[in-house]
């Protein structure tokens, strides 16, 4: 991001606003089907962000829990879907805002895309990004999985 801290963002009707006080890192795309039934599109861009570094400045998210291991933030209101929040203890350090929200989204373009598998075929944005593939129980192994197997996918995606 060429802009920057503190970083700003909310949804499309005003009434939820946030702040992030360190850069957005790994832009992405998320393909997979709980993504793209949450945006209602092929897929979302996102950006991960450390939990501490974000805040609330006006409104309040509505949470909908979306599997067994994340929920995710929307405006009651409008409908945007902001925030894609892990309940897993391994990974809640963090989460991803929808870069589409942030003030400036120009300024953070994807660099890879995850959840390949679920990609529509008609839909291949940036074409020449590294495609990554999540296990075919990836969800299974986040939920139920041992410590050791959810630290390989934590290791293989470099999320901290």
């Amino acid at each position: 991001m060429t802009s920057t801290p503190p970083f700003a963002g909310g949804c499309l009707c005003g009434a939820i606003r946030y702040e992030i006080s360190a850069p957005p890192y790994d832009p992405h795309y998320c393909h997979c089907r709980s993504c793209q039934k949450a945006a209602g599109a092929p897929a979302i861009a996102g950006a991960f962000i450390a939990r501490t570094e974000f805040r609330i400045i006006r409104g309040k998210p509505r949470y909908f829990r979306s599997s067994a291991v994340a929920e995710r933030g929307f405006c009651k209101d409008c409908g945007t879907y902001l925030i894609y929040r892990p309940l897993i203890a391994e990974w809640s350090n963090w989460m991803i805002i929808t870069i589409a929200c942030l003030d400036h989204p120009e300024e953070l373009s994807p660099r890879r895309h995850y959840g390949s598998e679920s990609r529509i075929p008609w839909f291949d944005p940036q074409g020449e990004l590294p495609h990554e593939k999540y296990e075919d129980n990836f969800i299974d192994i986040l939920s139920d999985g041992s410590p050791d197997e959810r630290k390989a996918i934590l290791e293989r995606f470099g999320a901290p």
